[in-house]
């Protein structure tokens, strides 16, 4: 077993790879960060949703995908309909226990869409802050994605600024 500072670097080295392999769009290396069948001793021929160790993920809005399958192809989507995808990652704390590893962090997220009509250059830049919990569990090749939850944060509006001044 390695040492605690040692796995925690492992497990930032591991997020920030899921992040960069997402900014990147590269589907191959994210659909390797995140567990396999066999990484957690599941039998690829038989796997039901409902077994110990699924992995899972909730993007902001969405539904709860659960398998390997539901989950990589939300990523596919989402990759295959973004443009332009920075995060820049704050708050970012790592705990773990044995073989597996809590990171806690906030998504400072920087999207773009398709081209206007006709346009060459990418469609308005959009902002959004989202939290994100990311659960990684040990394996033989390093620490792979179990699960990941983002929930955006509501930002403040001046008419709620205002509901606030004093009678």
């Amino acid at each position: 077993m390695s040492a605690p500072h040692t796995d925690v670097e492992q497990v930032e080295a591991a997020n920030t790879a899921f992040y960069e392999a997402l900014e990147r769009g590269d589907f191959e290396e994210v659909s390797a960060l995140w567990l396999t069948p066999a990484d957690l001793g599941v039998d690829e021929q038989y796997h039901d949703p409902a077994d110990v160790g699924v992995i899972s993920c909730v993007h902001p809005g969405w539904p709860v995908l659960t398998g390997r399958g539901e989950v990589l192809r939300s990523y596919a989507l989402i990759m295959a309909n973004t443009d332009y995808i920075q995060f820049f990652l704050t708050d970012v704390h790592v705990s773990v226990t044995g073989d597996t590893a809590l990171v806690t962090c906030t998504e400072n997220i920087l999207s773009g869409g398709p081209a206007p009509e006709g346009g060459e250059e990418l469609g308005p830049l959009v902002g959004q802050l989202v939290v994100a919990t990311n659960v990684f569990r040990r394996t033989p090749d390093g620490w792979k994605l179990w699960s990941h939850h983002a929930s955006p944060v509501l930002a403040e509006t001046d008419e709620d600024e205002s509901d606030e001044s004093p009678a």
